[in-house]
């Protein structure tokens, strides 16, 4: 799950939970709500936390020129 798609459901999931205001029967949609916007947080989490590891790893590169003689 990437960045933007933990944020939409951490937006939908806002949405359900705070301004909805039908009710369904059988299903809290408030409930819905905030299980969208736990799942997307943790989505948001995991997104960051990896694109620092890899980000880390692209800067650990050491870089190498190899300049022969001129004859």
């Amino acid at each position: 799950m990437g960045t933007g798609t933990s944020l939409f459901l951490l937006a939908l999931g806002a949405i359900l939970y705070f301004a909805v205001s039908a009710s369904v029967s059988g299903i809290s949609l408030a409930t819905v709500g905030l299980i969208l916007m736990i799942v997307g947080a943790i989505g948001l989490l995991v997104s960051l936390l990896m694109g620092s590891a890899w980000g880390d790893r692209r800067r650990d590169r050491e870089v190498v020129v190899d300049r022969g003689r001129v004859r």
